[in-house]
């Protein structure tokens, strides 16, 4: 019984040394099984970019990443961009280090402030960090004391308590200071000088973690253009201008698509960096249906207004900072109502213009008749030449008047009845069936 007892005591222990070594290569790939993600910081700091940024770190921590490197190479950009990045850093658990592979200017220093690390290329910079307003002058001087301690609470936030007297130079307005790499290795500003990942990851002691990229996506890519501060106003620009043209001509045609267009591009960047919410799509559709009343069925009146309305009120909800958007939208109305006057003033009946905006439909060697005073106008019933939307041409006993209809959309061809007369004005309105019937033998 006692050598039972014991030959089963031998075969428990054999057991557990087989199971053992058959578990060895899991614990083994367990505990090898790091890896850090790197996450590209490139081009202009915007909107776009922090929406890339946050949605990356998240993957990066949900996938439970061992490390996070930021690759920066940036010029640097929008102020408030920066600080949410900032903050996103700052409440993620996963240790980040920051890896300047070319330059972190401006508000790219900013970001690499707020990371736990810095490491630098042999070649890269850091600094030139004076904050500027949107004309690209000094930021008032409540602006720019604001930038200095956010640049010093970063430079000081971390375990390696930086000297902030660096950070503040990098603001100085007139000579803003820019460090080369083995300059900011020499005040602590950089932890070390590397050539390429690799030396990341082993001054890390992450060697043998695998590298995994975050890349941005083309929509990605479309959204950071989108909401770049510079390219909205051209949008809304463009956007307001075809469908302004669109207004005026008949039918719907290339102006309409092209404004259509411009819209759309800007409401997919913002929409797809998450600033637009469903509210603003539904009142841009809202708009567009309003313009579209007023194209088919009016001239420029309610419909139209309230289009307009519609649409900038979606611009608005759609931003992601009320000052930026205020700025965009008076550049797009100043070039809009230029573009406006050159269109219909100078270009609106030669060449191709003539398919895009609204054309008599009669001669250009049409003579008008001067109107004056002329009282005894009103009353009388003539014919419209050319759609009157509200403006156009109406002929009346052998003579043609431009005249302009009380705001309702009229076809050529139509009866008109004069209402008012007021100089070189004449305000008419289409009759009824009983009146052409009546009155045509007039026109």
């Amino acid at each position: 019984m006692n050598e039972v007892g014991k030959n089963l005591r031998i075969g428990f222990f054999l057991l557990l040394f087989v199971i053992a070594g058959m578990m060895m290569p899991f614990f083994s790939s367990a505990q090898s099984d790091s890896a850090v993600h790197f996450i590209p910081v490139e081009q202009t700091v915007e909107r776009g970019l922090e929406a890339f940024l946050d949605r990356s770190i998240d993957e990066a921590t949900q996938a439970g990443a061992d490390h996070i490197v930021l690759e920066i190479d940036t010029p640097g950009g929008a102020v408030d961009a920066a600080g949410n990045i900032a903050n996103i850093i700052q409440n993620t658990e996963v240790p980040i280090t920051a890896y300047v592979t070319g330059e972190a200017t401006s508000a790219g220093a900013y970001i690499a402030l707020n990371a736990d690390n810095i490491v630098m290329d042999p070649n890269a910079t850091m600094g030139s960090a004076a904050v500027v307003d949107g004309s690209g002058e000094a930021a008032d001087e409540k602006a720019h004391q604001a930038w200095v301690s956010n640049m010093e609470s970063a430079a000081q936030s971390s375990e390696h308590d930086r000297d902030p007297e660096y950070a503040r130079a990098m603001t100085d307005p007139e000579e803003p200071l820019s460090m080369y790499a083995e300059e900011a290795l020499d005040v602590d500003y950089a932890e070390t000088l590397v050539t390429d990942r690799d030396e990341v990851l082993a001054f890390l002691g992450l060697e043998d973690a695998e590298q995994v990229d975050s890349e941005v996506s083309l929509a990605e890519q479309l959204a950071r253009w989108m909401t770049n501060p510079m390219i909205i106003p051209i949008l809304l620009t463009v956007g307001g201008v075809g469908l302004i043209m669109e207004l005026f001509s008949p039918g719907f045609g290339l102006p309409g698509i092209v404004g259509l267009g411009s819209l759309g591009l800007f409401f997919f960047g913002h929409l797809f960096a998450g600033f637009a919410g469903m509210e603003a799509i539904i009142l841009l559709v809202l708009g567009l249906i309003f313009i579209g009343l007023e194209v088919v069925f009016t001239g420029f009146g309610i419909f139209g207004l309230l289009g307009l309305a519609s649409i900038v009120g979606s611009i608005f909800m759609a931003s992601f900072d009320t000052t930026q958007i205020l700025l965009s939208v008076f550049i797009a109305m100043v070039i809009m109502s230029v573009a406006a006057v050159l269109l219909f003033k100078y270009f609106g009946r030669i060449g191709f213009m003539q398919k895009l905006v609204l054309s008599d439909g009669v001669s250009t060697t049409a003579e008008t008749t001067e109107t004056g005073e002329r009282e005894e106008l009103v009353g009388q019933i003539g014919r419209s030449l050319t759609p009157l939307r509200p403006a156009g041409l109406m002929t009346m006993s052998g003579e043609n008047f431009d005249v302009v209809t009380e705001g309702r959309f009229v076809e050529a061809g139509n009866d008109v009845k004069v209402i008012s007369v007021s100089g070189s004005r004449i305000v008419v309105r289409a009759v009824d069936g009983n009146s052409k019937q009546q009155e045509s033998g007039t026109s």
